[in-house]
Order: C-alpha cells, then sequence, then structure tokens
C-alpha cells in the first residue's frame, strides 16, 4: 500500500468535490461527457463578473512597507518582493498571476499558490529562501486534515496535488501553499463556488442566451402550424417538414416567400418577446448574478439608474463592500506564509496599493493633492510621485499656511502684547 492509499483510508478530505470521484470525474473529462459546468463562463454576465474581480485584483501592485516609530515606511526590498513586484515565476507576470488565482477563486470557490522554498548555504548554517510561486489548478488539488498525524502533528492540514500531466502527486504542507477561498465558507477550510450557489440562475441565463441565439439563427422567425386535410405517413411529414424550413429557417431566408402546396395553410404562432417579459426577467437575472459576486449595476453595463455621480459613488462602494474583504483575506495569507517571524518582529508587511482603483479625475486628483501639500499632510515631492513626476530638490519638506496656530493658543499673544488691560 503506496502513501497515497494510506492517504485516503486514514485522513479526513475537504474539497470541492468528493476525493472518490476525483477518478470518476477525470475519467468523464477525457471522454468528453463530463459534467462540469465550464461552459457557465459562456454567460455573458458571469463572465463579466469573473473579468471584473480578476482584472481588479490584477491591476493593484503589491507594495511593502514597515511600521517604524516614526510611523509607516516603505520597507527594503526582500527576494519574496522581488518575485511579487516582477516576475512571480519565469511564465507570468504580476498582474496575470493575481488575475488567475482570482478567477480560480471565483470559479472554483478556492484558489492554491505553491511557495516554492530552496535551501541557501550560509557561512554559518543556511536557510531557506522562496525562489518562485506557481499556480496549482484548483480541481487537481485535495485539501487534507491529518487526523491520525501521520506527517506529523494531529490535525495538521496538507494539501494533496495530482498532476493531471505527469500523474504524479506531491503532498505540501500547509506552510508552503497560500489557499485563498471565497466568503462562503462554512468550515473555514475550504470555500463554496459562486456557481454552484447560483446554478439554476446562471444555467437560466445561459438558457435565455442559447434561446436567442437559436431565434437569430432561425431569422428570427416564430413558430408555426401547418393545416392540411388528410393523413401523410410520418416519413412523407418529416419530408415535408424539411422542405418547408428550408425555405423558412435562417438568415438568409428572412423576408423571402415559403412556396406553400396547395390545400395547406402555414399559422405562425407568435410569442412576443415583451408579452413574456423575456428581457425584464434577462435583466432580473444579470442583476441576481452580480449581486451574488458583490458587482454592482454599472460594472454589468446597467446605466438604467445612474449618473456620473451616482457611478463614482458605486465604484468606491464596490471597493468598500466587495474589494477590501478579498484584498484583507490575500494580505492576510500573504503575510503569514511569507515572512519569516524576524520580518514580522521588525513590523514588516506586504499592502496592495488600492489607490489605483480609487482615483477620481483630473481635476479632483489635483484639489486633493493640492489640499494635502497646503495642509501639510503630503510633501512637493510625495505628490509629485503620485502623478508619475520626478522629484525636485527642497520638495521633501512639508510646508502649511503660517496662519494656522493651535486651538489653546488663541488669544494667548494679544495678551502678551497689550498687558492685562488690554
Amino acid at each position: 500500500m503506496n502513501i497515497f492509499e494510506r492517504l485516503k483510508n486514514m485522513m479526513t478530505y475537504r474539497s470541492a468535490r468528493p476525493a472518490a470521484d476525483l477518478d470518476d470525474e477525470r475519467l468523464l473529462e477525457w471522454l468528453g461527457i463530463s459534467g462540469t459546468p465550464k461552459k457557465l463562463i459562456s454567460e455573458v454576465t458571469y463572465f463579466t463578473c469573473l473579468k471584473m474581480l480578476s482584472e481588479t485584483l490584477g491591476k493593484m501592485p503589491i507594495k511593502f512597507y514597515q511600521q517604524t516609530d516614526r510611523g509607516t515606511e516603505r520597507a527594503e526590498p526582500n527576494a519574496a518582493y522581488d518575485l511579487l513586484k516582477t516576475r512571480p515565476n519565469p511564465q507570468m507576470t504580476p498582474t496575470i498571476f493575481w488575475g488567475t488565482v482570482e478567477n480560480n477563486r471565483n470559479h472554483y470557490g478556492n484558489a492554491y499558490v505553491w511557495i516554492r522554498r530552496q535551501f541557501e548555504r550560509k557561512k554559518y548554517g543556511g536557510e531557506l529562501s522562496i525562489t518562485d510561486l506557481w499556480i496549482m489548478p484548483s480541481e487537481d488539488v485535495t485539501i487534507v486534515i491529518d487526523d491520525k498525524g501521520v506527517f506529523g502533528a494531529a490535525g495538521d492540514i496538507y494539501y494533496w496535488y495530482q498532476d493531471k500531466y505527469s500523474g504524479e502527486s506531491h503532498v505540501f504542507p500547509s506552510s508552503d501553499v497560500m489557499h485563498f477561498k471565497t466568503s462562503m465558507t462554512f468550515d473555514g477550510l475550504s470555500g463554496a463556488p459562486v456557481r454552484d450557489i447560483l446554478k439554476a440562475t446562471i444555467e437560466g441565463g445561459l438558457q435565455s442566451q442559447t434561446f436567442m441565439n437559436n431565434l437569430y439563427k432561425g431569422g428570427l422567425t416564430a413558430r408555426a402550424a401547418l393545416q392540411y386535410t388528410g393523413d401523410l405517413s410520418p416519413k412523407l411529414e418529416r419530408q415535408l417538414i424539411a422542405k418547408l424550413e428550408s425555405y423558412a429557417n435562417g438568415a438568409n431566408n428572412a423576408g423571402k416567400f415559403i412556396p406553400i402546396p396547395i390545400g395547406m395553410k402555414l399559422e405562425p404562432l407568435n410569442i412576443k418577446l415583451t408579452e413574456s417579459q423575456f428581457f425584464e426577467l434577462k435583466k432580473y437575472t444579470a442583476l441576481q448574478i452580480a449581486g451574488a459576486f458583490g458587482i454592482k449595476p454599472n460594472q454589468i453595463n446597467d446605466y438604467e439608474k445612474s449618473s456620473y455621480a451616482n457611478s463614482e459613488m458605486q465604484n468606491i462602494s464596490f471597493y468598500i463592500d466587495t474589494a477590501l474583504y478579498i484584498l484583507k483575506q490575500y494580505e492576510e495569507e500573504i503575510n503569514y506564509k511569507m515572512l519569516d517571524p524576524s520580518e514580522v518582529r521588525q513590523g514588516k508587511y506586504y499592502k496592495f496599493n488600492e489607490n489605483v482603483i480609487l482615483r477620481t479625475d483630473a481635476k479632483s486628483q489635483a484639489t486633493i493633492l493640492t489640499g494635502y501639500v497646503q495642509n501639510g499632510i503630503y510633501t512637493p515631492n510625495e505628490a509629485r510621485s503620485y502623478m508619475n513626476k520626478p522629484r525636485k530638490e527642497g520638495g521633501d519638506e512639508l510646508i502649511c499656511n503660517g496662519n494656522y496656530i493651535k486651538v489653546a493658543q488663541i488669544g494667548i499673544e494679544e495678551k502678551k502684547e497689550g498687558g492685562e488691560n488690554g
């Protein structure tokens, strides 16, 4: 009995799918009859939500900070920060890397990143250093709880990765895997994908999209009833229907005449989309799917009740209600798994720069930066850096209006100059 058979017999599994079904599902996938709802991505609202969340995370760079006696400052870059900033692995940029992680997190409920470490020898001993980061396909990873203490302490978590290309299996400790999950989790160990929770709603959206596609393919021709006197054999009936469909169906036949044999009458069965409230129901379904992802109406191109000011507030609401939770989860996992204990004691931490999604128009941005500089919050050079301008000599000093004084000092100078009698 090999180690992986022992794992099946001695440990508890937590996964988006049962461990016993892994081989059966993969066999179905190879045969082309898998029931995995990958086609759900073709639903336009579902695709838009995945695209919005993945691009939101991908466009925010990671910064490295340190808490000091003087406050928060930029930390000295280390090897791990260089990976996060420039190239997590040789095949991916940070933008593609984090966008891919977010797509896996939402579509499968869980996303896994393997932290590859390498032992570096030094003069006195050595240490493990992070060499690169790799995304493990979510459908090939199973969460394993070591209830029996096979690998270490009882209750430790491991990640069992099965490479479907090489056929090899790998078991990684929790410290070597960054695990990002959806907010819909009931055990805190694995997240539930939105597509499973909204399966009926998303499939309904797919059906409506398929209906519209078929309607366009048929040249927007509705169903029709053919009336005739007499009785035809099933074979002749099918031949007659096929003949009429060759004249009536398809965009190329739209607006053309249909030859009807003598004694027969063709009556269309008109079902108006307006009467069935097709578009209202389709819009309602889209809003339901977007709401489950935390996406605002204007982000799925619903501008019915939007104005410029309203859209700006929706963007701020999207950051507070949706993106902030996601970013906080990512930052907590990255800081816990990628920082050495010594770096944690020094107050170092990673943080996504959320300012890139909160930028306003040029006029508002200029007003805000000017106010910060004039009131001694930013130095001129700090404000210039936000505008991607080079630093200038003498621009590192805080400035403010010289007429400002403390509230407690109001009236003191007048008393000194005028004496007790004023």
